[in-house]
């Protein structure tokens, strides 16, 4: 998968449980907030989204936890995107900074809700229509 889109954040010391490492739900915001910043990016605001009817929600999650980020931990996030079908199916990584070692890797099913109904959204295809691989649709 090519990445189409990447952003760097720094771990918080708050963000790490008992053992001194990242808690997983974390890895959940981290990639959330890339994909906010992705499609902000591509002129699409959830909140304006939300005011037109379209919500963009979780359908499913594929999740693989590698190698824990600690405090301080500066790590780049990394996402690519392809339709299938009536998803949007985001590839996103995350690599600790200083080595470029794999510390998550997810897939992340999006599907819209138009009106409360699942639908497609010509807003989206338009806004992603650069970025979007169609292999396997």
């Amino acid at each position: 998968m090519k990445y189409v889109y990447e952003t760097r954040m720094t771990v918080r010391d708050y963000e790490c449980d008992i053992e001194g490492i990242v808690n997983n739900a974390n890895y959940l915001h981290y990639t959330e907030h890339t994909r906010h910043l992705f499609l902000q990016h591509c002129g699409l605001s959830f909140a304006d989204m939300h005011r037109k009817g379209v919500d963009a929600v979780v359908a499913r999650m594929n999740l693989k936890f590698k190698t824990p980020l600690v405090p301080d931990d500066t790590f780049i996030s990394r996402l690519g995107i392809k339709k299938d079908g009536i998803k949007y199916v985001f590839y996103q990584d995350i690599f600790r900074e200083k080595d470029e070692k794999l510390c998550f890797s997810g897939v992340i099913e999006i599907v819209c809700l138009v009106n409360g109904r699942l639908a497609n959204s010509d807003d989206y295809d338009r806004a992603l229509a650069k970025y979007l691989s169609s292999e396997g649709s």
